[in-house]
């Protein structure tokens, strides 16, 4: 078979950390049948009504996504209810609420900074959601419309997943990052991991439902921009701080190619974390089919606990 993305960046051990898509809230939608490389507008949905979600979400912190089960899907029938999901990922507020509608277009009438801020109220009052008490969700990335790799490596992974008697696997439209596939986002702690094996996700979803966080694999927690992931994830390793809604960003200083990121610890810790935007050598396509180019990367230089003297200068 000939080189894909993701062959190429696994070869070339490129890191994962610092690439998650960013996203406070994320808004899930059931929608089977295929879906094209833009699937709110793409699919077997009505474009219009994906194009006023788009719209809607713009600039809120909302990252609207489609999903479906595992498993063949050439038909083009709807079921009569679909699923809904929405969780909000920044930590001392993280919540995950389930839905189900047979109207779609009802997700017009969400609050959506609303929702960006963390505020739940009109999952319930236009959806009826209620508090999600199952099993964390694993959503894989399989549109082999965006990139073939997608397809390749997550629809076998998240049928795996599914045939083993995971529960709570839904295949997801996108989470970026083809070149990292198969990619998992793990709900509702909104951290993605790349590369991802059955077994790894099993023990990632083990850890999420004990409220911890697997390193192993991290590509970051989705609430944060990309410096921010990369800072969080180094505080993380360098403790060895795994529980859940611990560890904030709380302030990011300085521009692309460098940031001097702060990471609070609910216990009153601190750390500054510089980082630097580098460039990912040799070339390499960044999707299967692109041009070759040096995707930027996110390097951690250095990881400082703050004293208390320097915390309250």
């Amino acid at each position: 078979m000939s080189s894909t993305c993701s062959t190429v960046s696994r070869a070339l051990d490129e890191p994962v950390a610092g690439t998650a898509a960013t996203a406070r809230t994320w808004l899930l939608l059931e929608q089977p049948g295929p879906w094209g490389a833009k699937a709110l507008t793409s699919s077997h949905l009505d474009p219009a009504l994906g194009r006023a979600l788009e719209a809607a979400a713009k600039g809120t912190g909302v990252r609207i996504a489609l999903i479906r089960r595992p498993g063949r899907h050439a038909d083009s029938r709807m079921p009569a209810t679909r699923r809904v999901y929405v969780a909000h990922t920044v930590p001392g507020n993280v919540w995950l609420h389930s839905a189900t509608t047979t109207d779609p277009a009802r997700l017009l009438g969400l609050d959506y900074p609303a929702l960006g801020r963390g505020e739940a109220t009109s999952v319930a009052t236009v959806l009826g959601g209620v508090p999600h008490d199952g099993d964390p969700l694993a959503l894989v990335c399989t549109n082999g419309k965006r990139d073939r790799c997608c397809a390749l490596l997550g629809r076998p992974l998240a049928a795996e997943l599914a045939s083993s008697g995971v529960d709570g696997v839904w295949e997801v439209t996108h989470l970026g990052g083809h070149r990292f596939s198969p990619t998992v986002l793990v709900l509702p702690y909104g951290y993605a991991y790349g590369r991802a094996q059955a077994h790894a996700v099993k023990e990632v979803l083990h850890g999420a439902r004990e409220g911890r966080i697997v390193t192993e694999g991290c590509r970051g927690g989705s609430a944060w921009e990309r410096p921010g992931q990369a800072a969080e994830l180094a505080v993380r390793r360098a403790v060895r701080e795994e529980a859940a809604q611990v560890l904030s960003v709380v302030r990011t200083d300085g521009e692309a190619p460098r940031w001097e990121v702060t990471v609070a610890h609910v216990d009153g810790r601190r750390w500054r974390v510089a980082v630097a935007r580098g460039a990912s050598l040799p070339p390499r396509p960044e999707s299967c089919g692109s041009v070759l180019g040096s995707p930027a990367r996110m390097d951690v230089v250095d990881v400082r606990e703050l004293t208390p003297a320097v915390m309250a200068g």
